[in-house]
This record gives structure tokens, C-alpha cells and sequence, in this order.
């Protein structure tokens, strides 16, 4: 998944960026809400962490962007700020959390993994296909009893095509939700992982859960449709 970062406190969003990136996610990272929606203009997210006052344009200017474009990305708001009223402007304006300044990183990941669900429709951090299994908040994935270990390249791109099961995704589409703007690898990349991915996930099993469709991407669903 790739999370775009809005946060003017420069530690704060290296600690937090670092953090997210250990977590499994695709992000990039700016320090003003002009850049902010300069960025989501042309980019399109999974979620995005907003601070509320950052320079420039503030996080209600930028999530305001978002929803006028159409745009029902998850926004998290960071803020310093508590008050009751705060947190009620953030929320009727069209945030789907609210985070006060200081918290836990264990609260953020938890926050964003139920953002993640509203978002694709389920209701527990287990997703699955077939006897394949992911659970998003401890990272184990299992094939039946067998449990898999992956790189984080690798879960983050089984995420996505779990949390999209039955669906085609272009190599495009699934590039620009796994890697960020710093990635310089190849053109091939998906293809690379893809190929890793079968080579632990599909390699010795009967049934096969992820199908090339020539000419479109990739999909994971239990059976080839013919």
C-alpha cells in the first residue's frame, strides 16, 4: 500500500516515514500542504497522514482539495491540537481519523490497518483466498498450515492484490501503489516480483491463485476463469 506523508516537523516525519516504511508501506513524503496537493494532483494513494498545521496550506486545505476532486482516499489527520471542537472540524470535513500529538506508533499502524478496511470492505485484519492467508497487523502470511516468509517488497505486493482479489490490476496500476517516487529499478519489476511471489506462493500446489491476463496485469482469485 502507498501512503503519501504531509508533516512540516522534519524528525517527526523522518521517524514516521522510517516507521511506515518498516511496516510494509510504499510512502513519500513531503513538509508543506502545497506540496501535498501538488503531489496527490497527479498521484493517487492508499491513505494519507495529514498534519493540520503545516505551512503554506494547512491540512483542512488539503484534504478540502481531495474531496472537491472527487477523491475518497483515507486521510488521518496529526495534530497537536485536542480540543473537542478540533476534532470535530477534522472529521466533518471529511478526515477518517484523528490523531493528538504525542502518540504510539503501534496506535498510528493500527489506525491506518482500520482505515485499510473501511476502505476495501472488511472487517478483520485476516484476509484470504483460497488457503491462502494474510494477517495484516502480525504480517503472517500462510499457505494452509504452512506458514510463508516474505520481503517486505513482497507482502506489501500480496497485500494488494489480496485486498483487490478477483480483480485485474495493470502493471501500472500495481507499480504506483507499491514502489514510491525514489524507486530506480527496472521497467520490469512487477513482472520480477510476480515471478517471486509465485515461486512461494503457487510453487507446489495444484491450484494456483495468481493468473496472468495477457495484455491487462495480474489478478489473485481461486480459479483460472475460462
Amino acid at each position: 500500500m502507498r501512503i503519501l506523508l504531509a508533516e512540516d516537523e522534519r524528525d517527526l516525519n523522518s521517524i514516521i516515514t522510517q516507521k511506515l516504511i518498516s511496516d510494509g508501506y510504499s510512502v513519500d513524503n513531503c513538509f508543506d500542504g502545497e506540496e501535498a496537493i501538488d503531489i496527490l494532483s497527479y498521484t493517487d494513494y492508499d491513505a494519507v497522514i495529514l498534519d493540520i498545521m503545516m505551512p503554506k496550506a494547512d491540512g483542512f486545505a488539503v484534504l478540502r482539495y481531495l474531496r472537491d476532486a472527487g477523491k475518497t482516499t483515507p486521510v488521518l489527520f496529526l495534530t497537536a491540537k485536542d480540543a473537542v471542537s478540533d476534532r470535530v472540524k477534522g472529521l466533518d470535513s471529511g478526515a477518517n481519523d484523528y490523531l493528538v500529538k504525542p502518540f504510539s506508533f503501534e496506535e498510528l499502524s493500527a489506525r491506518i490497518r482500520a482505515m485499510m478496511r473501511t476502505s476495501f470492505g472488511t472487517v478483520s485484519n485476516t484476509i484470504s483466498v483460497a488457503d491462502l492467508s494474510m494477517d495484516c497487523a502480525t504480517h503472517i502470511v500462510k499457505r494452509g498450515e504452512k506458514e510463508i516468509t516474505l520481503s517486505a517488497k513482497e507482502y506489501a505486493l500480496l497485500e494488494y492484490l489480496m485486498h483487490n482479489r478477483g480483480i485485474v490490476l495493470s502493471r501500472e496500476k500495481i507499480e504506483n501503489h507499491i514502489w514510491n517516487f525514489d524507486y530506480e529499478g527496472g521497467t520490469n519489476v512487477v513482472d520480477v516480483y510476480i515471478s517471486y511471489l509465485r515461486k512461494k506462493i503457487d510453487d507446489g500446489y495444484g491450484e494456483k491463485l495468481i493468473h496472468t491476463v495477457r495484455g491487462k496485469g495480474y489478478v489473485l482469485r481461486e480459479a483460472e476463469i475460462r
